[in-house]
């Protein structure tokens, strides 16, 4: 069942028997700590802050949490608080991992290091979970910040995990929409010559228990009316679960003009490392932080 909501993935963080602890890499983030707190108020987290203690205690007492339930690990000045946290998780002491005020460069590095142990076979990836003002459902879009532009294999990957992602938070058999300027195929436009040959491939040899649609316009992915005045026969039209976009510039773009001009709520996970990854941008507010959490714990659930 398609989530309307992200109050659904909240419930599914809630029902965790034991809350999820995660390592918060540079914790003098107040927005992180904002929703860190929030989600550990809804017992599904325990937050474990990464950082210099004489920038992350004076936040937190200026925000009124400093008696608030967590742990602090210490780092000097200059330190790599990323490699820190993934320490932490290594020894056992965290279940999650989170971006605090630090590069997302910085933050991601540690964790394709192999040394490390929390890289595995799969691609890392950043999807989104998006929630739209005026789109039926909450729709999956990726990948946004990992990967520049994806190759035919892994975008086959991307579509794999991002169907994966979205059957573990209740969506049945997803439709996923590969995303191009156009909707037909155009030899001199490298994306769509790809974008037939998953479908292609995906009809003779199901890349993921889903519905591929591509190239397709990404009007005609949000819009029925759009379809309809274009006169594009498919059925899918303005009820697509997930878009797999042609490059990282088009995926970040299209997520921070949701936010910033249709009042999007989003959601942002790291999938391919053996731990759920929690990644927003440093200036998303509590809420994206907070249901990003929750994500990560829904997914976590799974593991």
């Amino acid at each position: 069942m398609a989530l309307k909501n992200f109050d659904q993935i909240v419930e599914q963080a809630k029902s965790v028997q034991k809350p999820k602890t995660v390592v918060i890499a540079g914790a003098d983030a107040e927005n992180i700590l904002l929703g860190a707190f929030m989600a550990q108020e809804a017992s599904f987290v325990f937050p474990v802050l990464v950082g210099e203690e004489e920038k992350v205690v004076p936040m937190l007492e200026r925000l009124g949490m400093k008696d608030r339930p967590y742990r602090l690990v210490p780092t000097q000045p200059g330190e790599n608080v990323a490699q820190t946290a993934v320490d932490v998780v290594n020894r056992g002491e965290g279940d999650m991992l989170m971006r605090g005020n630090t590069q997302t460069r910085e933050f991601l590095l540690p964790l394709l290091v192999p040394e490390n142990g929390l890289r595995t076979d799969k691609l890392l990836a950043h999807i989104d979970l998006v929630c739209m003002p005026e789109y039926p459902k909450v729709i999956a879009i990726g990948d946004v910040t990992v990967t520049i532009e994806p190759n035919l294999q892994q975008k086959k990957t991307i579509i794999a995990d991002m169907v994966d992602m979205l059957k573990t938070v209740g969506y049945e058999r997803p439709n996923i929409a590969l995303l191009s300027m156009v909707e037909k195929v155009a030899f001199h436009m490298k994306d769509t010559i790809e974008a037939q040959e998953l479908v292609r491939e995906h009809c003779r040899h199901p890349i993921a228990d889903c519905q591929l649609v591509g190239p397709i316009a990404y009007d005609l992915i949000l819009s029925k009316e759009a379809a309809r005045l274009k006169g594009y026969d498919c059925p899918l039209c303005g009820e697509f679960d997930g878009i797999v976009v042609p490059s990282l510039l088009a995926g970040n773009l299209i997520v921070k003009c949701w936010q910033m001009h249709a009042h999007a709520q989003t959601c942002g996970v790291v999938i391919g490392a053996k731990i759920p990854v929690a990644l927003t941008s440093r200036s998303d507010d509590k809420e994206v932080a907070f249901h990003s959490l929750a994500f990560c714990t829904a997914l976590s659930q799974k593991a």
